[in-house]
Parts: C-alpha cells; sequence; structure tokens
C-alpha cells in the first residue's frame, strides 16, 4: 500500500524560505503578497500565476508553463535537492500544543482505485484537471494527500524511534505552526513500515481528494509507457488519534423571508432552543450555536430525530442542514446556493459575530467538529459526506517533500 520514495526537498539549510501553506487554502492575491521579497518560496511552484501579470487566469497553460521554469530554477540554483535512495519521511507538526508525528510515503494508486484507500468527498472536474496539468507540467506530485491510518501502535512506536534523532528540516511558520522532517534510510525500519501498512485494512483520504484523483489519471494515461512511480502519489500518512478536526461554521445571508420570531419558532419543532450569556461553542454532537441579531442561543436536536444506524445521516452538519437549513432557510443544496457561506473553525466564533454584526450575514451557527471515526464510518460505508464537513489544522506545507514521477 506505501512504499519509500527519493523525495525531492530543500537543501540543508533552506527548508525554511521553501516551505509554504497549501496551494488550496490561499487565494492568488494572498499567495502574491505572502511570496513577496521571498524568491524560493514554494509558492513561485504551487501558485505560479504570481509571477504572471494580475488578471491571469490561474488555469491558462502559461501557468503551467511558469510552475515547471520556477521549479528548474530552484533545482539549478541547489535549492531543491533530490534523495539519493528511497527514504519514508517522519513529519511531525505543532500547533497550540497539540503535537501528531505521521509518514511521508508514497501511496498505491491501485490502493486507491479499489478504495483501500478510501474517500469521502466528491470531486470537481475542473479541479481535477488542474492538478493532472501541474502534475504533468512538472512531472513531480508537490502536494501531499493527507490520509489517516487506524489504530497501529506499532507504527506509532517506530515513528517515535526515528524522531529522537535531529531533523532535517525544522521550520516554524509564521501561522506558529512547526513543522519538522526526518529521514527514515534504514532498510529494516522500512521493511517494517511497508509491512505494517500492508497489514491495515484501509487507508482514509483527509483532506487532497482532488490530489488523489489526479494521479490516478496520470497513472491511467501512462500505465504502458510511464515510469513504475507513476503507480504512487505522494502522501503523509498520520494515525487517526492524533488528528484534529475544526468546526466547519456556517453563516447565512437572510431567514427566507421570516421575521426574527417566526425563525426561532419553527426552529424549535426540532430543536430544544435557549438563549445564552454569551457565545456558543457546542461541547458536543447534536449540539449547536445560533447568532441572530446581537444574541446567542444554543440549540440541541431532539434525540428521537438522529438516525443512528446511518453514518451519514447523523452527523451534525447533515442534521443541520436536514432539520433546519432545508426546511426553514430553503437552502436546498449549500454546494451551489449563494446564501450560504462556511467559516473554518480556526478563525473563531468572533469570526461569526463579525459576519452578523456587519450586516453582512443574517444568522450563524457554531457548529462541534465532527470526528475521525464519523469520517472513517462513511469510508467505509462508501458514502459522501455534505459539503464542507471537515476542517483540518495544522495544515501540512508545501516544499518539504516532493515526489517525482520518473
Amino acid at each position: 500500500m506505501i512504499r519509500p520514495f527519493t523525495g525531492l526537498r530543500p537543501a540543508a539549510g533552506r527548508a525554511a524560505e521553501v516551505a509554504a501553506p497549501p496551494y488550496d487554502v490561499l487565494s492568488t492575491e494572498e499567495a502574491r503578497k505572502r511570496a513577496a521579497g521571498k524568491p524560493w518560496s514554494f509558492l513561485h511552484i504551487s501558485k505560479p500565476e504570481i509571477d504572471l501579470p494580475p488578471g491571469t487566469d490561474p488555469y491558462a497553460p502559461q501557468v503551467y508553463a511558469k510552475a515547471a521554469e520556477n521549479l528548474q530554477r530552484m533545482l539549478a540554483q541547489k535549492m531543491l535537492e533530490r534523495d539519493r535512495q528511497p527514504c519514508y519521511y517522519a513529519y511531525r507538526l505543532i500547533m497550540d500544543g497539540h503535537v501528531q508525528t505521521g509518514v511521508v510515503v508514497a501511496a498505491s494508486v491501485a490502493d486507491y482505485d479499489t478504495n483501500r484507500i478510501r474517500k469521502h468527498e466528491f470531486t470537481r472536474p475542473d479541479k481535477e484537471d488542474d492538478r493532472v496539468r501541474q502534475i504533468e507540467a512538472l512531472n513531480a506530485q508537490t502536494g501531499p494527500v493527507l490520509l489517516a491510518y487506524p489504530n497501529a501502535p506499532d507504527v506509532d512506536a517506530l515513528l517515535a524511534q526515528v524522531t529522537g534523532g535531529e531533523p532535517v528540516a525544522d521550520v516554524t511558520a509564521d501561522t506558529g505552526v512547526r513543522h519538522s522532517l526526518w529521514k527514515i534510510e534504514d532498510a529494516a525500519v522500512q521493511d517494517r513500515l511497508t509491512q505494517a501498512f500492508d497489514a491495515m485494512p484501509a487507508l482514509y483520504i483527509a483532506d487532497g481528494h482532488h490530489r488523489s484523483a489526479a494521479a490516478s489519471r496520470v497513472a491511467a494515461a501512462r500505465r504502458a509507457a510511464g515510469p513504475e512511480s507513476c503507480n504512487f502519489f505522494l502522501a503523509v500518512a498520520f494515525p487517526h488519534h492524533q488528528m484534529r478536526i475544526l468546526p466547519y461554521n456556517r453563516v447565512v445571508t437572510d431567514l427566507n423571508g421570516l421575521s426574527r420570531q417566526e425563525f426561532l419558532s419553527k426552529i424549535g419543532q426540532s430543536f430544544s432552543l435557549r438563549a445564552a450569556s454569551g457565545a456558543v461553542t457546542p461541547a458536543k454532537p447534536g449540539e449547536f450555536g445560533l447568532y441572530l441579531t446581537g444574541q446567542w442561543y444554543r440549540l440541541n436536536i431532539h434525540p428521537d430525530l438522529v438516525p443512528m444506524n446511518d453514518p451519514v445521516e447523523r452527523l451534525d452538519v447533515s442534521l443541520l442542514a436536514d432539520r433546519l437549513m432545508a426546511p426553514i432557510l430553503g437552502i436546498i443544496d449549500p454546494r451551489r446556493d449563494k446564501r450560504i457561506d462556511f467559516i473554518g473553525g480556526i478563525r473563531g466564533v468572533a469570526e461569526l459575530e463579525r459576519r452578523v454584526d456587519s450586516n453582512e450575514m443574517a444568522s450563524a451557527f457554531s457548529m462541534f467538529p465532527t470526528g475521525m471515526e464519523d469520517l472513517m464510518a462513511v469510508a467505509d460505508a462508501g458514502e459522501i459526506m455534505p459539503p464542507k464537513s471537515t476542517w483540518f489544522e495544522p495544515k501540512l506545507a508545501d516544499g518539504l517533500v516532493s515526489h517525482v514521477l520518473d
């Protein structure tokens, strides 16, 4: 299911200049500002439109050509170097006291295709196409897929052993997140990791569905003549019990023509509702916060409305959608409805208050975060989670390790 690979990494002492946020968490303008004065930032490869005139279509052919040009420039200047022997890499993230330690691997496209590496989201063709073009232009996979592995104390112990030494990269990003990387060169340790993963029933995609789908498409296109490395994709696998999901909160522009009292009355049909003296951060599944014109309310869904035997319908995001968003606010398709927006939990409830107090939004909903066990249950059932169900923190860095297809 996994194998070591010859990673492309920042040269010794240059990781802090190279490492960058994931390509998909920044807009073009945000990336342009973050990369200003940083000629070696990996954003020049992952968001290459920042080096082209403002207004350039980020999906234009010259964007992918610029990514390839920038990669070659960084190679020529020896900012990036390739390891000579296949390695695994231990990867530790530390954020606000939270620690998670995983392993960077080349993961099997075949196991992805047969759903042993399991999905829980739909992908969009345009975003898949973008990642395919990026891989083809670079002949490399540069954005790691975030995976979770089920309970495996032997793997955890091996990674704890490996990370006792000096890391080959140790970077604290401007967000305060510390990224540390160790090479795993010992053949015996590599074999133990490979065998331990092969014994697992499944791995679970937490984030990176478009990257993994694109890798599968590239592998299929190159299968006849491409190198064996095309049949694997860049991934970082963490133990599921160490991963942290933050809530994905919601804000809505209007009350669907209802008065405040009518809105609250309708909510009371499916939820217990009581006013709160301050911001509501839900403490358990089935509990929600509602912010409405300067007042917070605590909502708890009636227990008999929770279909516990259905891994999708019992999710809090589903309960809110099915019992409030659709029947009361008329939001049937949250993927396309312009009346709803989603706020990552990293921004906190203060952002919900700001959006409502500014009159940009009429109401805000704070959520209890989806659990990793819930995500795994949905994936095991072959089902799809509702949109914007999970917000993983901390995020992986781009540029610390890339997978070259040759």
